[in-house]
């Protein structure tokens, strides 16, 4: 979860304002926590309550479990989201934070994808990170590219906290999501703002897929253009189950949490700590 946090805040102050080079510093003026990393941790806060309650079995459809997280997720989504109205809601989304009768939209933008990993890192297998994520994400986007974009990316995280390889991952996407018949070289020149799934999912997990570190990854994503603050959240999301987060770098990012954003996060160290021997990557 750290990563797409991350991921939000070093991309926010180019997202319209792209910065097409890995040339940057990492950390700089107008970086700020957006609404990508307060929905990230909007939807951490319900996993996290509704693991209160009940765990779901990893085998099986829990229709109580995912009723309880499908609500929460509504309301820690409303109830937090609401403390942070500038924060960069999209007009469709911003409605739905503030109605009385919040339903989904049919959307399949990447907030579905952006605010996703903390299913990912929740999971015990990748049918319960696909479950998770649906669920999380259908209170809003229930299109079918919007459930897509949101379970790749739970997936791909899942499979990395997992000890997946990069050529591993890759054929998981490619098999059951997306063609990633493309280099971030390639495509940087033409690349243009896109707030689809389709449009953006993809072009993160390469990102990753194509690093080197989770540094790396931060800067390739940011590198593309386009929504940058999402794109680097997914890539890094991907990137921090991988790779783990440099101590510095995560230091300077919760920097930027108020008090109860910070207190959420804690809170997620503690029901969700990361398992250090994940991030062997040399013996990958």
């Amino acid at each position: 979860m750290l990563g797409a946090i991350i991921g939000d805040i070093v991309g926010s102050r180019f997202e319209f304002n792209n910065h097409r080079s890995k040339d940057f510093e990492l950390f700089g003026d107008g970086c700020v926590a957006t609404d990508d990393s307060i929905m990230t941790l909007a939807v951490a806060k319900a996993i996290m309550e509704t693991a209160k309650g009940k765990v779901p079995g990893s085998q099986r459809y829990d229709h109580d479990f995912h009723s309880a997280l499908s609500g929460l997720t509504v309301k820690y989504m409303q109830e937090i989201g609401r403390k942070y109205p500038n924060c960069g809601f999209g007009g469709m989304f911003y409605r739905w934070v503030f109605s009385d009768s919040p339903e989904p939209y049919n959307s399949f933008g990447n907030g579905a994808a952006m605010r996703v990993s903390p299913a990912g890192f929740a999971s015990a297998t990748e049918w319960e990170a696909e479950q998770l994520a649906e669920t999380v994400t259908a209170v809003t986007h229930d299109h079918e590219e919007g459930i897509k974009g949101a379970t790749a990316t739970a997936v791909a995280i899942h499979l990395a906290r997992k000890g997946a390889t990069k050529r591993e991952i890759r054929d998981r996407i490619v098999r059951d999501y997306y063609p990633l018949g493309f280099k971030i070289d390639d495509i940087r020149a033409s690349y243009r703002f896109d707030e689809t799934c389709q449009g953006t999912v993809p072009q993160a997990i390469e990102c990753f897929l194509e690093s080197t570190s989770f540094e790396d990854t931060i800067r390739t994503a940011v590198s593309l253009g386009g929504d940058s603050d999402t794109i680097a959240a997914i890539a890094g999301a991907i990137a921090e189950a991988y790779y783990g987060v440099p101590n510095d770098i995560k230091a300077r990012a919760l920097s930027y949490l108020d008090k109860e954003l910070l207190a959420i996060y804690n809170e997620w160290q503690e029901f969700a700590p990361p398992n250090c021997e994940q991030f062997q990557v040399l013996a990958k």
